[in-house]
C-alpha cells in the first residue's frame, strides 16, 4: 500500500510514526509546508524525501509521486488540488475532529464546547469539493468532560482518535483495495465558523491629541458605524483604528479615536449617550504616552496550534525582561483541506537597549520548543522611538 502524507506539526508527525509501524504501508510522498516542520524532520530522520510546498496554500500534482494509492491529509493548511488527488488510485482522506456533518468548518472542537455538546467525535472523510462534505470513511465518538476546554478535549481524546481512525482506514484500504464511503446526511449539517479573537494594545506619542478607546456592543442593526463616525466628525476626532464584527446577531466593535484634548470629554459623553438606543458603550481615555529613549524596536511573530495559555506565557516572559508591548494582535484561523485551528501573534516590541538580543532569541527559542510553536524576532525602527 503506497501512501502520500500531507500535513504539518505534531499531529501529522504522530500519524506518520503510527503508520510506519503498520505492515505493508509504504510512503511515496511526504508533503510539508516548511523545511523545519515536525513532519519534515520526522520524515528525513526516517530516510524519506520531503516535498516542501512552494505555495503554502495548495498541494500541486507534482508533489504526489506516480503510483500512489492513497493521499492522507493530517493537519494540512494547504488544499490538496484535483491534480494531486488524480495521481492517487484511491483519492484522498482527511481527519476532521467532529461527528460530520455536525460542525463542518474551521473551529469544530471549539464549537463542540461552545454548543455544550455532551458527545464529541472524529471523522475520516474523503477529500472532495465542499466544506468538509466528502463521504465518510470512518467515525468514532467520545464523551465531553464537564468543564473541559477545546484544547483539553483535543489532546485527551480527539487527536488520539484521529490517529487511530486514519490507521484503521489505511489498513482497510491495504487489505480490501478500497476505502469505505458513506455519504453525509446534509439534514444534520452545522457550520463551525472561524472564531477570531483579536486584541490590540498601543502606546504612541500623541502630544496634540487624547486617545479614546471605545467599545460598543448590542443587537446588530443598520447604521451603528455611522452613529460613531458622525460623533467623531462632530468633535474633529480622527478614526485611528477599529475592529468590528457581527456574531449571532450581535454587533461588537472597538474603535480608537484621536481627538483634540479640549473635545475629549464632550466626545466621550456623546458616545455614552448611544446607550439610550440600546447599545452598551464603554469609553477609556488616555493622554498618550511618550516612548522613552534607549529602546530598540522589534517585530515578533508566533505561529502554532491553538491552545490555552500562549499569550499569557509569552507576555509574562517579555514583562519579566522589561520588554514593552507597543502593539499586539492575535487571531485564530484555519485554511485548506482539513486544516485545523492555527493561533497567530504579531507584536511590536520595545526592548531595552542593554538587553542582549542573542540571549533574547535563545530564550524565545526555548519557549517556542516548550509550547510547540514557531517564533521569529526581527529588528525594526519603531515609530515614536528616538534612536540613541
Amino acid at each position: 500500500m503506497k501512501c502520500a502524507l500531507v500535513g504539518s506539526r505534531f499531529f501529522a508527525a504522530s500519524v506518520f510514526e503510527a503508520l510506519r509501524k503498520e505492515e505493508g504501508i509504504e510512503f511515496t510522498s511526504i508533503v510539508a509546508p516548511a523545511e523545519d516542520d515536525r513532519l519534515a524532520v520526522a520524515a528525513r530522520a526516517a530516510g524519506i524525501p520531503v516535498h516542501v510546498l512552494a505555495n503554502p496554500r495548495i498541494v500541486p500534482a507534482e508533489a504526489i509521486a506516480e503510483g500512489t494509492d492513497l493521499i492522507i491529509a493530517a493537519h494540512t493548511h494547504a488544499r490538496v488540488s484535483d491534480g494531486a488527488l488524480a495521481r492517487a488510485r484511491l483519492g484522498g482522506v482527511g481527519y476532521h475532529p467532529s461527528l460530520l456533518p455536525r460542525h463542518r468548518g474551521i473551529a469544530a472542537v471549539e464549537w463542540t464546547i461552545l454548543e455544550g455538546d455532551p458527545v464529541a467525535g472524529g471523522s475520516v472523510y474523503h477529500l472532495a469539493d465542499g466544506w468538509d462534505a466528502g463521504a465518510i470513511a470512518a467515525q468514532d465518538w467520545c464523551f465531553v468532560l464537564k468543564g473541559e476546554t477545546a484544547r483539553e478535549l483535543w489532546e485527551r481524546a480527539l487527536a488520539p482518535m484521529g490517529i487511530a481512525l486514519l490507521s484503521k482506514v489505511v489498513r482497510q484500504a491495504r487489505d480490501e483495495g478500497a476505502v469505505p464511503s458513506f455519504p453525509q446526511d446534509p439534514r444534520f449539517a452545522t457550520k463551525a465558523m472561524m472564531i477570531k479573537r483579536s486584541l490590540v494594545l498601543t502606546e504612541e506619542e500623541t502630544p496634540a491629541h487624547a486617545s479614546l478607546v471605545v467599545t460598543v456592543m448590542g443587537p446588530d442593526r443598520h447604521g451603528i458605524v455611522n452613529l460613531l463616525a458622525d460623533r467623531a466628525q462632530r468633535y474633529n476626532a480622527n478614526w485611528a483604528s477599529s475592529r468590528m464584527t457581527r456574531l449571532a446577531g450581535e454587533f461588537a466593535g472597538t474603535v480608537h479615536f484621536e481627538v483634540p484634548h479640549e473635545h475629549a470629554d464632550a466626545l466621550a459623553d456623546s458616545l455614552r449617550q448611544l446607550e439610550s438606543s440600546g447599545l452598551k458603550v464603554v469609553v477609556a481615555s488616555s493622554a498618550g504616552a511618550i516612548v522613552p529613549d534607549a529602546l530598540r524596536g522589534f517585530e515578533l511573530e508566533l505561529v502554532g496550534e491553538d491552545r490555552v495559555g500562549i499569550v499569557s506565557r509569552l507576555t509574562r516572559m517579555l514583562a519579566e525582561r522589561g520588554i514593552s508591548i507597543e502593539n499586539l494582535h492575535t487571531e485564530i484561523l484555519r485554511s485548506g483541506v482539513s486544516g485545523k485551528q492555527t493561533f497567530k501573534i504579531g507584536a511590536h516590541l520595545l526592548v531595552p537597549a542593554g538587553l542582549p538580543v542573542d540571549g533574547l532569541r535563545a530564550e524565545l527559542g526555548a519557549l517556542a520548543s516548550e509550547m510547540m510553536v514557531d517564533i521569529a524576532l526581527d529588528e525594526r525602527r519603531a515609530a515614536g522611538v528616538r534612536q540613541p
